[in-house]
């Protein structure tokens, strides 16, 4: 039998891969989750046919999307997952020792069942005493809880459907709002290569709210163009000004105290994106 599938990535561009079997499909209010066994990433997560996540490369994008912004501050307390219902956000701040808390808000719950059942690698940390999950729309709960995190991560589907909300300046300035003082935030940012309209808009957004914006960027295979993008925003610290010495030593496949550093070091395309 010859079972593929197929991401359509773009108008112009799909990703296939092989599968071996169907391991959970269902259909909910909010999309279609189906959890597939691959052979070449492994257990794959997708949404509504876009891939979200395989147990191959996840460490990549769970590394930078948590360790990058928590590495920056000092000593983060209570952090906010919006979206993310895989769990592979929560495992890594879970890393940090500092950490008393972290809130997880995924709109679709069936997500973060699926994820128990058949990803257990990844959505681990969903377990650990120190993790809350939340079955609500994040954009609600962050307007709902001012000055609470001290940082925020948006671990968002692509811009469509129910996310389309999270890459918005409103949805930014309630961003700040429920930061502490010293907080900051960072979300995916979609890829240079085919979201080249997209990012700066969400820049200069986040310019136009926070006293210091960020952009850093890490290779994802699965994901369209394998390069993605991350965007930081901040009421105080800087991640360029992080002694990278002082960084703790933590279980890690990608991310380190020198990709801290080079992950801000952009291509001139990239440059010229977010100028």
């Amino acid at each position: 039998m010859n079972l593929w599938v197929t991401e359509y990535q773009s108008e112009n561009l799909t990703i296939g891969c092989r599968v071996l079997k169907t391991l959970y499909r269902e259909k909910t209010r909010f999309q279609e989750i189906m959890i597939a066994e691959t052979l070449q990433f492994g257990k794959m997560l997708l949404l509504d046919g876009v891939i979200q996540t395989t147990v191959a490369d996840e460490f990549v994008y769970h590394e930078m999307i948590t360790h990058v912004g928590l590495n920056t501050l000092e000593k983060p307390r209570r952090v906010l997952v919006v979206g993310g219902g895989d769990g592979g956000s929560v495992r890594e701040i879970l890393k940090h020792k500092s950490v008393e808390k972290v809130t997880l808000v995924e709109i679709d719950g069936k997500v973060v069942e699926s994820a128990r059942a058949f990803l257990p690698e990844i959505s681990c940390g969903l377990n650990d005493p120190r993790a809350e999950v939340i079955v609500d729309d994040g954009i609600k709960h962050v307007k709902e809880n001012p000055d609470t995190y001290d940082m925020i991560i948006v671990d968002s589907t692509d811009p469509v459907g129910p996310a389309v909300g999270l890459f918005g300046a409103d949805f930014y300035r309630d961003v700040y709002n429920a930061l502490t003082e010293n907080g900051l935030f960072v979300a995916q940012t979609e890829s240079p290569f085919y979201n080249r309209e997209l990012i700066p808009r969400i820049i200069g957004d986040v310019r136009s709210i926070f006293p210091v914006a960020r952009f850093f960027m890490a290779s994802i295979p699965t994901y369209p163009g394998g390069l993605w993008s991350f965007t930081m925003g901040s009421k105080k610290h800087d991640p360029l000004e992080v002694d990278i010495n002082s960084i703790p030593k933590m279980e890690t496949r990608y991310y380190n105290p020198e990709i801290h550093s080079s992950s801000f070091v952009l291509p001139e395309f990239v440059k010229e994106l977010v100028k």
